[in-house]
């Protein structure tokens, strides 16, 4: 992304209280404007805007060196993706995608030219996060520091920081575009198939190889996990450039805490149903909604009497067609929470209300 909106806010900022400062000395030593007194604001004013650019880029150049070694490329048997230094135990955090079905890895640190080895604690694909630790330890191995997602503001410049296509330590910039994103991933582009919630969106470039790296605000903290970057149907599924989604910090943190912990999730926070569906559609081969394939008695569907062959239409306020729908339905929910499930049953409209269990 272009960085000069940001240069030209510090500049316009610089430039006026440049100028105020000048006019309020001219007044209250001469009383009126004189030749000087014009030629030394023209001196003021060129001086400043050099220098707004030059704070912003030794803010960029600061986070980068503080930053970029927390950040490794890390290397499977076929995939190649980045990932955080979690602690100074030699944990790491990565995507679930980025790790695959594989138990062991070749890692390279900002400190190390040769590959370290590395063994899978836990990967959990309904997140798309898993953690990895180094088999030993090296010295000056830095941990990251992982921010509040809560704070994360539109507008915010970001860094984006890891391997893309393989070009290890790489780093590009955006903002931050929005926040609370619901975004599914697409299994057929590499992803694990989840839906995933309150993800931040960012124009900063985020290629293959970039997923499980880190994406950093200006004040050197992270932001979230680069994990996807959005597809144009229109374009035959290719990227869609400067838009990305990040899994916000704090639910990395919550993951990969548990993991370190339980060596595996104990609390998702995911609500569902108890329920496997697939999607139906209508006489106009449009898609109507989910027909439920399985239920798990003790679930929350099971519990409501919903039923085998039921088509769930709606749940709470949202229209069901599909079942990445009925995912991006529930990611906004928590277990626990009372909602209304509406399906149909042989053609018979029902409705059930239900307390969503954990997934």
């Amino acid at each position: 992304m272009d960085a000069s909106p940001a240069r030209r806010t510090l500049r316009t900022t610089a430039v006026l209280g440049c100028c105020c400062l000048a006019l309020v000395s001219g007044c209250s030593a001469f009383g009126t404007d004189t030749a000087e007194d014009t030629s030394a604001d023209r001196a003021a004013r060129a001086a400043a805007v050099p220098m707004a650019a030059t704070d912003l880029e030794n803010q960029y150049q600061k986070v980068i060196k503080d930053v970029l070694p927390s950040v490794v490329q890390i290397q499977a048997s076929r995939d190649l993706g980045s990932g955080v230094v979690y602690d100074g135990n030699g944990h790491i955090v990565t995507n679930a995608h980025v790790v695959g079905d594989e138990k062991t890895f070749k890692v390279t640190t900002a400190n190390n030219e040769e590959p370290l080895t590395a063994s899978l604690v836990h990967s959990y694909p309904e997140q798309d996060l898993a953690v990895i630790k180094l088999d030993k330890v090296p010295d000056g191995l830095k941990a990251a520091s992982f921010g509040d997602s809560e704070k994360v503001q539109v507008g915010q410049i970001t860094l984006a920081m890891g391997s893309p296509l393989g070009l290890s330590s790489s780093v590009t910039e955006g903002i931050v575009s929005a926040t609370g994103r619901t975004v599914s991933e697409n299994p057929s582009g590499g992803g694990t198939g989840a839906t995933i919630a309150n993800m931040v969106q960012t124009s900063a470039a985020i290629n293959p190889g970039n997923s499980g790296g880190a994406l950093v605000g200006l004040n050197g903290q992270i932001v979230g996990i680069p994990t996807l970057a959005a597809s144009d149907p229109d374009l035959g599924g290719s990227a869609a450039p400067g838009i990305g989604f990040a899994i916000p910090a704090s639910m990395v943190k919550t993951v990969a805490d548990q993991i370190i912990k339980h060596g595996t999730v104990v609390d998702s926070g995911r609500a569902a149903l108890g329920i496997t569906g697939r999607t139906v559609v209508d006489e106009n081969y449009q898609p109507a909604g989910v027909a439920v394939v399985t239920v798990q008695p003790d679930g929350a569907a099971g519990r409501a009497g919903i039923q085998p062959g039921d088509i769930i239409t709606k749940v709470g306020g949202d229209d069901i067609t599909t079942i990445t729908s009925l995912a991006e339905s529930l990611a906004a929910d928590r277990p626990g929470q009372r909602t209304t499930v509406a399906y149909s049953r042989n053609g018979v409209q029902k409705t059930a209300d239900v307390t969503l269990s954990e997934q």
